[in-house]
């Protein structure tokens, strides 16, 4: 089974390099689009759930409590499975691979919706299912990243990723309406409809993400993408092609300080901007009184912001050379400043606005974390390295800013001791932002120096 997976070796065409570089653009784009829309499916089997909630509460008597024992389920098993299926992606034509998890998660998915319409859905089998879902999805991001990275070089991998990162903020933006329009229009407003209807969009684009489009260009017989655009192969890449995938494993992920380094990183990261997305509508309505519809809107201008700013980062990252970290770090100074229009803004002009910016600026280290683990292993360890930073993320960061948060902000509960110190209530919780940032900012500063020799040393070969 696995071999229908292996990277197509071919004998070469024979074109020049030139000729290459002229057919680059349009087969590099079909690889694209199946990155593109496959991750943006992936959201549309995600989200749904968050619209689907009030409904399963209503009409179907599951607790609150329940719906978060099911939404921790998918984390966890998210988490744990990027780490675990990036190392068997790894070495794989990684775009057929995402498509095919696709199609797995996305009869997961159906099946919960056709059990929702036979009123034959216990809570456990749910649990089960879309941990399930959460599991098959857990490479989706890594392996993106990894045929991207296949098709393009050092001097334009952060454009292209940034275009890429897209993808799941307008999934998870429109997710709820295309569940919700699929259950009115198409199962009588039935809850299970917000299932079916998403996961038959994610069934026809894993097909065809299965047959369209080429992992890398020597998938078609070319040269590969170094040579396309004369830069230099990196020796990370050379070294691991004489390695056992056991031993890239242990050499360039398990032994590499800056691997680790982006993933306690990228804990801190995820800590601010989770805890945003997931406490913006509350805090607003609870602390600054909004109405209900102005503290769903918060997440609008969030998510808005974050699709500029990864576009606007990842291409800043190029034009400075491939220097992610510094970037990220940047981007974290301007977030503390930020954060503070936040905290004492109290119009919803001056909350919005400063989400949009808070937005714009912490999906940059968010970004870059994951193309600068690109550039410290080689190509065949990428989905690994880069799915144990979100491993670290969602297992650690999504702890505190789930758990921690709500602990410290909940009236009825006794606040969250840190550090020797007794937080609670709202305002406190920016504590904890401010911490984030800071170690943040003082982990990826260790990183800079890393990437500076590297690209000091590609410019001296």
């Amino acid at each position: 089974m696995l071999r229908y997976f292996d990277l197509k070796r071919p004998q070469k065409l024979g074109l020049s390099v030139a000729q290459e570089r002229k057919r680059w653009f349009g087969e590099f784009l079909k690889s694209f689009l199946v990155v593109f829309f496959v991750y943006f499916c992936m959201y549309l089997i995600r989200n749904n759930l968050s619209a689907a909630q009030p409904l399963l509460v209503k009409n179907n008597g599951i607790t609150t409590t329940e719906l978060g024992w099911i939404g921790y389920g998918f984390s966890l098993a998210y988490g744990i499975g990027k780490t675990l299926l990036g190392y068997v992606v790894d070495g794989k034509n990684t775009k057929k691979f995402m498509s095919f998890l696709l199609i797995l998660a996305a009869l997961m998915t159906m099946i919960i919706g056709v059990l929702l319409l036979m009123n034959q859905a216990p809570v456990g089998l749910i649990l089960v299912l879309w941990s399930l879902n959460g599991l098959f999805q857990s490479p989706g991001g890594s392996a993106s990243l990894s045929t991207i990275s296949r098709w393009t070089t050092i001097k334009t991998r952060g454009r292209y990723i940034g275009i890429w990162n897209i993808s799941h903020e307008f999934g998870g933006a429109v997710a709820g309406i295309i569940a919700l329009w699929g259950a009115n229009h198409l199962f009588g407003g039935n809850v299970g409809g917000m299932f079916i209807f998403p996961a038959i969009i994610g069934l026809i684009i894993g097909f065809w993400g299965l047959f369209y489009g080429a992992d890398d260009p020597q998938e078609l017989g070319w040269d590969p993408s170094e040579v396309i655009f004369d830069e230099k192969v990196a020796v990370a890449d050379t070294t691991a092609a004489k390695m056992s995938k056991w031993t890239i494993f242990k050499t360039f992920v398990m032994k590499s300080p800056w691997v680790w380094l982006l993933c306690i990183a990228n804990v801190f990261v995820y800590v601010v901007r989770i805890g945003i997305v997931n406490w913006a509508p509350l805090y607003t309505v609870q602390q600054l009184h909004f109405t209900v519809a102005q503290g769903a809107n918060t997440l609008l201008l969030f998510q808005l912001g974050g699709i500029i700013g990864s576009v606007v980062w990842g291409l800043v990252s190029d034009l400075l050379k491939g220097r992610r970290a510094i970037v990220s770090i940047i981007c974290l100074f301007l977030t503390a400043f930020v954060v503070l229009g936040y905290r004492y803004g109290n119009t919803p002009l001056l909350i919005n606005t400063s989400l949009f910016f808070l937005g714009m600026l912490i999906y940059g280290p968010q970004l870059l974390i994951g193309v600068s683990v690109i550039s410290f292993v080689p190509k065949s360890a990428l989905n690994v390295s880069d799915g144990l930073t979100g491993t670290f993320a969602y297992i650690f960061g999504d702890l505190m800013a789930q758990v921690g948060f709500a602990a410290i902000a909940d009236p009825k509960a006794n606040g969250l001791h840190l550090f020797g110190q007794l937080l609670h209530g709202w305002d406190d919780t920016f504590i904890v932002f401010y911490i984030a940032l800071v170690l943040s900012i003082i982990v990826l500063a260790v990183v800079a120096v890393g990437e500076e020799r590297r690209i000091r040393q590609q410019l001296a070969d």
